[in-house]
Parts: structure tokens; sequence; C-alpha cells
């Protein structure tokens, strides 16, 4: 049987990580792999992270399997954390946000396995890798503008305007990933108007709730979907914004009517079942315990806004060298962009001598991890991308 198998195409990222690690040179700069670190080059544990574990080795009394759709408390925190009060949404935890997204996709795929997926050009990797596994239907609308690195809004909203009646649209919530390009408040309000005309079901992916201009601001256009459409998929991970990355820890919301909330929360159940039975409950122990305690949250919260002005100052700077070096401002975009990533709209080849000639490594669209710059690094990779014609 096995002889049968393929071999797989290898994940772009997972590549670039072998080739840093192999790479001796000293000086080495990695802006591929997508974690948050700090000015070191740490990913550090999270003050009210390692509070809680403390805590939670302290009182922790068993290791018993959790409920099928996660500890209540832990759903009815992250829920509230997204969207505020609402009796509307039916939730499991899953193994990260990947997990979230793979329910998302499995529940879409048992409600209507004739809808047509649409995601942004370009998106996650592994969103269309998923929805192409699983056998959906799937399509494309216009995001980003290569020539300017910000948002093709009319190539975007002409495409949703092809959506059709009980297709889902895939929306990032902030920080897009990979181009770090957003839309603003008139442009997620012109989203929705056309949407709810096209008769779409959103599907919001938001995995860096915190890193763009705030906790709440980040969670404005998700907020706005939700009070905008009678169903809504949510999935989120708290890998990012609370740096749990390793515990694999997320949720997956699905907004409907107070009256099918019980049968969709049994469908969501069942799912996790079938998947992998019941979600790991350590991280999500952490965050309930963060979010219940006020002295955590507040401590978590003022450490998650050092790391989001942190990546802004970056940024800035960043835009600031090159635009002194290169005297123009085709690279400003940079600090207007949000979260952890940036397109900076360099060839492939421009790329390739960034990591042979420079010891620099992004993944091959120019995509970089703003946080993995560091006050002395920003003013080297600002020399090499001129050095390399960018």
């Amino acid at each position: 049987m096995l002889e049968a198998l393929n071999p797989q195409p290898q994940d772009k990222i997972l590549q670039l990580i072998a080739l840093y690690r192999d790479d001796k040179r000293a000086g080495k700069i990695d802006l591929g792999v997508g974690v948050y670190k700090d000015p070191t080059g740490l990913t550090p544990v999270m003050r009210a992270v390692k509070a809680a574990e403390k805590r939670l080795w302290e009182v922790e009394t068993t290791k018993t399997y959790t409920g099928l759709a996660g500890e209540p408390a832990y759903n009815a925190a992250l829920v509230r954390m997204i969207l505020g009060e609402t009796d509307r949404a039916a939730s499991v935890a899953t193994p990260g946000g990947t997990g979230a997204i793979r329910q998302a996709l499995e529940l879409i795929r048992l409600a209507n396995p004739q809808a047509t997926v649409w995601l942004s050009a370009p998106t996650w990797p592994n969103h269309p890798s998923i929805v192409k596994f699983l056998g959906m239907k799937m399509a494309e609308y216009r995001y980003f503008d290569a020539k300017t690195c910000g948002v093709n809004f009319e190539g975007m909203k002409e495409d949703l305007g092809r959506v059709a009646p009980g297709d889902v649209v895939l929306l990032h919530g902030c920080c897009h990933n990979p181009t770090g390009a957003n839309l603003n408040a008139a442009q997620w309000a012109e989203t929705v108007k056309i949407l709810q005309k096209q008769g779409a079901i959103p599907f919001v992916d938001l995995a860096y709730q915190g890193f763009g201009d705030g906790l709440e601001e980040d969670a404005a256009a998700t907020r706005l979907i939700a009070d905008s459409f009678p169903e809504v998929l949510i999935a989120a991970p708290c890998s990012k914004n609370f740096g749990i990355y390793r515990e694999r820890t997320g949720i997956l919301i699905a907004l409907t009517s107070p009256d099918r909330k019980a049968v969709v929360q049994g469908n969501l159940n069942f799912l996790n079942r079938q998947n992998f039975s019941f979600p790991p409950d350590h991280g999500a122990r952490l965050v309930t315990m963060i979010l219940e305690d006020a002295a955590l949250t507040a401590d978590w919260k003022a450490e998650l806004e050092e790391v989001r002005l942190n990546m802004l100052t970056l940024r800035q700077n960043l835009a600031d060298e090159l635009r002194r070096l290169t005297n123009s401002d085709r690279y400003d975009f940079v600090a207007t962009h949000r979260g952890m990533f940036s397109r900076l709209g360099l060839s492939e080849a421009q790329v390739n001598r960034l990591r042979d000639e420079h010891a620099i490594y992004m993944v091959g669209d120019s995509r970089i991890n703003i946080a993995g710059l560091n006050a002395r690094t920003v003013p080297i990779l600002a020399q090499a991308i001129v050095a390399v014609g960018g």
C-alpha cells in the first residue's frame, strides 16, 4: 500500500528554516518564520503566561479529558474577547488556528458541499492547501496591488461581486498575511455591503488580534461582520497574542440564530470527535486563567502592547532608512502596514540574492517578518535591499 504514495511538495517556509539553520555565516538574519521575536531574538514566554502556569501547577488536580468542545470557561472568555457579549455563538476549542480553519472548512463542507470558498490573492498558503485537500471548490478575489504594495480595493470589489449566494468568503480580520496591507474602516463597511448583497457567508481568520492597532481596534472589523450577517464563522488562535505557539490553542466560533445554535454546536462537537476527539487543554487553561483574573489580564495587555509598539517602531525605522538610502517614498508603505508581515515587492531573483550574498532569509514572494528585525539589523536589511536593486 505505502509504495503507492507520491512525494508531497515541501513547505517553502520549512525549506527556508532548514536553509537558515544550515547557513554557517555569522550575522545571518531570519525574516521568514512567522513567530514574534523580541529585540534579543528570543520568542519569550509572556509574564502573565508564566504566572498562570505557576498557579496552574499548584492547583491542577487532574489530567483527565476535557469536553469535546473544550472547557466552557475558555470558549466563553475567547468569545467575549473577540466579539463582546453575544447569545449567537456556538464554539469549540481547537488545536491552534490551523485546527480552527480545518474544522470550519469541514463544517462548510458538511452544511453545503457545493459552496465555493473564496480566498484573497494572496493569502496564507495553508488556506488553499486545506481547501484543496478537502476537495472543496475554491476561487480567488484580488487583494494586493504589487505596484503600490497596498490593497487593490477596486479589483477586490469587482471580484466579490461575482460571489454566488451561499458561497463562503474568507477574510483576514486584521494584519493580513502575507502582505501586511489592510482594509480601512470605510472599505470594510463597503465590503460588508457587497457580501450582504451577494448572499455570502463571511469566514474570518483572526490570527493576529492585538498585533495591529490594538486589541479592541483589531477586533472592530470582525465585530462589524458579526453584527451584519446572520451566519459568520471565525477562526482565532492564541499562538501570537498570548505567545503560546507550541500549546496549539485556538477556537472556532460559528454565529447563528439562537434557535439553531444547539444544532450547530452539536455539529461542531461531532467534527471535533471525528478529527481529534478532545482538544488540548493546557494552553486553553492558561488563557482562561489570564482572562478571568484582572491583574493577569492587565499585565498580559501591557506586554501585548509592548509587542505591538515594538513592531510599529521597527516598521517606521525600516521605512525611514529605506527612504534615506533610496531618496524616494517607494517603501513608505512598510510603516502603514500592520502586523508581523509585509510584502516588499522584490522579485524572486532579488530575494535569492539577499539570501546568497547577504545571509538575509525571507519567503520567495518577499514577505518579511518585521518581528525578526531589531535596531541593529534594520539598517543592514535596508542597505542589502538597495544593494540588490530594490
